[in-house]
């Protein structure tokens, strides 16, 4: 049998560095994709297959599918982890922004999946791994561009998991909580730029500061954790569809369940400090 490959975007830090890594050990042929492959030097030194990929760009998506099944003659896991955290009001956030923030995070995501079902079907096996967020079934003021990101790729994961099913190939979503990496730090920079003055700079600066707070505290959980939970996952004969892993997440989407929706507005905005 030959090798399994496994293809993970955003892998030069935090999750998707952890997730290479992950299935490297499990004995996948990995590649690890992100736009600069200076930054992918650590996983290249382990062995980890370096591609050139930037989400945005078509070209570059299919050559990099190209190249796994050229190579391996097989595309077995697909985790989408690109993506990032474009903070700002809603009124404030320029439409161009808010347009990119879904091409990375949705679109990015959806076309490279397109382009590895086909080898997934002919195969009839393989599992596509969609990092959403706890963020994609909660919200939080002056993340709405963001969480319209997570919200969206949960839906289309949930529809391309009944399309899929047919063809042997599975389809699961996993939602971090506080994971420690760089995202709440970019996030918070990105508010600041949207927000940091006019009307919703007093909200900016309490959500920024809370943040930079959650991205630095201790409590937040190692990104293998996240890395973990897709190992699980794509080595479960039946995987569960969802993994809700890392600080809060467990408890802050079943809150979100639980509670009707002014009340779990009340309790998000004391706990990012913009209740007044």
């Amino acid at each position: 049998m030959p090798t399994k490959s496994a293809l993970v975007t955003g892998a030069s830090s935090g999750i998707g560095e952890a997730t290479a890594l992950k299935l490297q050990d499990l004995g996948y042929t990995v590649y690890g994709a992100a736009r600069r492959t200076d930054r992918l030097q650590k996983l290249a030194d382990r062995g980890i297959r370096p591609l050139a990929m930037d989400v945005t760009d078509d070209a570059s998506m299919r050559a990099g599918i190209d190249r796994v099944a050229a190579e391996t003659g097989r595309i077995d896991v697909l985790v989408n982890n690109a993506g990032y955290g474009s903070y700002g009001a809603i009124e404030d956030v320029p439409l161009d922004e808010a347009r990119y923030q879904f091409e990375v995070n949705v679109f990015g995501a959806l076309r490279l999946t397109q382009l590895a079902l086909p080898h997934m079907r002919a195969q009839r096996s393989g599992t596509v791994v969609n990092i959403t967020s706890m963020g994609g079934k909660i919200h939080t003021p002056l993340g709405g561009w963001y969480h319209g990101t997570k919200f969206a790729l949960e839906a289309l994961s949930d529809c391309l998991r009944l399309e899929a099913k047919p063809f042997g190939i599975d389809v699961v979503v996993i939602e971090p909580g506080g994971i420690a990496t760089e995202w709440g730090a970019i996030a918070a920079d990105k508010l600041e730029k949207s927000s940091g003055s006019g009307p919703y700079a007093p909200q900016a600066t309490a959500v920024a500061a809370s943040l930079r707070s959650e991205a630095n505290a201790d409590r937040n959980s190692p990104p293998s954790v996240i890395a973990d939970a897709i190992a699980k996952a794509v080595t479960a004969r039946r995987p569960k569809t969802r993994y809700a892993t890392g600080f809060g997440a467990r408890p802050l989407i079943a809150l979100r369940r639980i509670l009707p929706d002014r009340a779990f507005d009340a309790v998000i905005s004391r706990a990012v400090g913009t209740s007044r």
